[in-house]
């Protein structure tokens, strides 16, 4: 394995000291306390801007049906419904005598008493905390006269109400570190104090760093000799509210910008360790970060059971959709078998 990289340097001209147990152990364990407590104070950053579906959950939204095609309608997990009418456009501006509606979903019909779904007099259907079970095929029957001496007129009008929710999205880190030789219990020390200083940094922005993989290796230098290297994977994801230390109560502790300041914290520790390292008289201590290795790629899934469609669902392509609308049921494992794999940033369709 070749261990050069675009853009990476080398410190040359010092002079690794030899291994010889704990003492330099000891020495990179200070550098990387010392990059902790050395840290800029934390900015406020740059927010991302995460995919987002177009969330149709205001009172103010109402979805006209067609008497052609089914009408596709998209409802965030546990939120309120738009307003989805008994209607055709045309019919929406015309005047409708002795209208009569009735809906039939999933579980049969329902009727305006509904705790879950609430069917108005004018025929609209909203229901007040989506479910998943509450996807699937629902159907209007419409009787109308168009006007007093006309004859009653029928209309039947389908709509495919689909559960969405947010995808999960987190930060994967890779950075890669001078090591003591593979098989040394230093390295595995150095690994469990490396996640709890990156733990520490991130929790009070209720976040937390997870280990995907650490692996050791021994690198051919060119036109140099080998060296053993600590390879880090670890992920930073935002708790949920309910189980993160200090849950958030207003817009600033939305996931996308606490993830933003994590990533910030987290670059600004690895480049503080270059600048202490840096500022170090010889000899080099037997674990360090290799500048310039750190890097970072973004991941955006949705949950199992739901996924990312632009081709089915080009009305929300960014939305994590149920994968099978009426049919859903946790109990049953169902993954995105059905759902093509179509996320932005390189992502799965489903975990």
């Amino acid at each position: 394995m070749e261990a050069s990289a675009p853009g990476r340097r080398r410190r040359r001209g010092w002079r690794r000291a030899p291994v010889t147990g704990s003492p330099l152990f000891r020495a990179a364990v200070v550098l990387l306390l010392s990059a902790f407590v050395a840290r800029a104070s934390p900015s406020v950053g740059y927010l991302i801007r995460l995919p987002r579906g177009f969330h149709l959950t205001q009172d103010a939204v109402k979805i006209v049906g067609s008497s052609n095609f089914p009408v596709k309608v998209y409802v965030m997990l546990h939120q309120k419904s738009p307003h989805v009418l008994c209607v055709t456009p045309r019919l929406r501006n015309s005047e409708m005598i002795d209208p009569s509606f009735q809906w039939h979903g999933p579980r049969g019909k329902i009727i305006s008493e509904n705790s879950t779904a609430q069917v108005t007099s004018t025929g609209s259907l909203i229901f007040q905390n989506f479910e998943e079970s509450m996807s699937g095929v629902y159907t209007c029957f419409l009787e109308y006269k168009p006007t007093v001496e006309e004859i009653v007129k029928n209309l039947q009008l389908k709509y495919v109400i689909y559960a969405y929710r947010e995808p999960h999205y987190y930060y994967q880190f890779t950075a890669r570190y001078h090591a003591a030789p593979c098989n040394s219990i230093y390295n595995i020390s150095f690994e469990k104090k490396l996640l709890q200083i990156l733990s520490k940094l991130v929790l009070d922005l209720s976040c937390e760093v997870s280990l995907l993989k650490s692996e050791c290796h021994r690198v051919k230098m060119q036109r140099a000799g080998l060296q053993n290297e600590l390879f880090f994977t670890f992920s930073v994801s935002s708790l949920d509210t309910e189980k993160g230390p200090k849950p958030c109560a207003d817009h600033n502790c939305e996931s996308s910008k606490r993830l933003s300041k994590a990533k910030n914290l987290i670059e600004r520790f690895f480049n503080q360790q270059v600048e202490v390292l840096g500022r170090r008289a010889e000899p080099l201590p037997e674990i360090y970060y290799i500048e310039g290795t750190l890097q970072m790629v973004w991941i955006n899934r949705c949950f199992p059971g739901y996924g990312m469609n632009t081709l089915k669902h080009p009305k929300c392509p960014e939305c994590c959709v149920i994968c099978s609308p009426g049919s859903y049921n946790p109990r049953d494992g169902i993954h995105c078998l059905q759902c093509n794999s179509s996320l932005a940033f390189g992502a799965k369709a489903c975990l």
